[in-house]
């Protein structure tokens, strides 16, 4: 299992109820940005640790290089955050999802649809399990 799993875990439900709180007070059909501003407010309220881009090394047939990765919040570097509001969530933003959890070598990310009525109906979870030296064997 991936090092930073138990605490990316524990740190899942505290941000579900922060999302919650945010989409209660601001309501569907804002932009993805006022929604990212207000979780990253709710969560700082909360005294949890949030961050929202990062260099990242890349590697890709024999090179590397340093690249600045903008995602949507990184909570406590474990737990990869991901803000949509739009009609329907599609399998590329799972993807991109998935992809940057790679990158950033982060175990569990949530997905957020704040344009539905309630967003833990647009909500999504997802979790992998890394090979190399930073997991068990």
């Amino acid at each position: 299992m991936h090092p930073k799993f138990q605490r990316a875990d524990e740190l899942s439900g505290q941000v579900i109820a922060a999302a919650i709180e945010v989409h209660k007070a601001m309501g569907p059909g804002l932009l993805e940005s006022i929604y990212e501003r207000c979780l990253i407010h709710e969560l700082q309220l909360r005294n949890i640790p949030v961050i929202f881009q990062r260099k990242v090394e890349i590697r890709y047939k024999g090179i590397v290089f340093e690249e600045v990765l903008r995602f949507d919040l990184l909570v406590d570097d474990c737990l990869l955050i991901e803000i949509k509001a739009v009609q329907g969530i599609a399998p590329v933003h799972k993807a991109q999802l998935l992809s940057d959890m790679k990158l950033l070598d982060v175990p569990l990310g949530l997905l957020f649809n704040f344009h539905d009525y309630r967003v833990a109906e647009g909500m999504g979870r997802a979790g992998w399990f890394c090979e190399g030296p930073t997991c068990d064997p």
